[in-house]
């Protein structure tokens, strides 16, 4: 922790994927909109896109909560948004013995590669991890999401405020209008 490092906790609310993939670049653009919120102290919103080994070392720093912003795939109608707790046991994947790829590793790929940087040194993990996805229509090479999921931006983002300003609310699963 730094000088200018704000005492107390702190997230770091990381948009990840693709903008040339059409709907996968919905992370990024939720964090684009949520970096002109008025947020709670400790927070820090940061574009990622698809430098998944930046976000590990920057894990490194020590925040004590993740929320990864994603395209995520769940079988939902496209613009369906989730909330998923990535902290639960058994919700990373464990890595796999394909190569690094800093272009193309996936959430779990950059949690798997953080325990992974962080065993036998002090550097711990965030505490809390979570995932607040969006089903995604499209994710063909191509610029700009799809009309859904440009649709469920303004909820992701009040979302994602709500659950930093009240981080006892715990994950809820949002599907088109109505949390289950």
């Amino acid at each position: 922790m730094n000088a200018t490092t704000p005492p107390g906790p702190r997230t770091l609310v990381a948009g990840v994927g693709n903008l040339f993939l059409g709907d996968d670049g919905f992370g990024v653009e939720a964090a684009r909109l949520l970096s002109g919120q008025e947020l709670p102290p400790g927070v820090e919103v940061a574009d990622i896109g698809i430098r998944g080994v930046h976000l590990a070392y920057q894990l490194l720093d020590g925040y004590d909560t993740l929320v990864l912003l994603d395209a995520t795939a769940r079988g939902g109608q496209p613009g369906t948004l989730y909330v998923i707790d990535a902290t639960e046991p058994g919700s990373r994947q464990p890595p796999t013995s394909l190569p690094l790829d800093g272009h193309r590793m996936s959430p779990d790929a950059v949690l798997a590669l953080l325990d992974t940087l962080c065993a036998g040194t002090r550097a711990v993990p965030p505490r809390r991890t979570l995932v607040v996805g969006c089903e995604p229509a499209a994710v063909e090479e191509g610029i700009g999401l799809s009309p859904a999921v440009a649709a469920a931006l303004p909820e992701a983002v009040r979302l994602v405020v709500g659950l930093l300003r009240d981080p006892a609310t715990g994950p809820v699963h949002r599907t088109g209008q109505a949390f289950v």
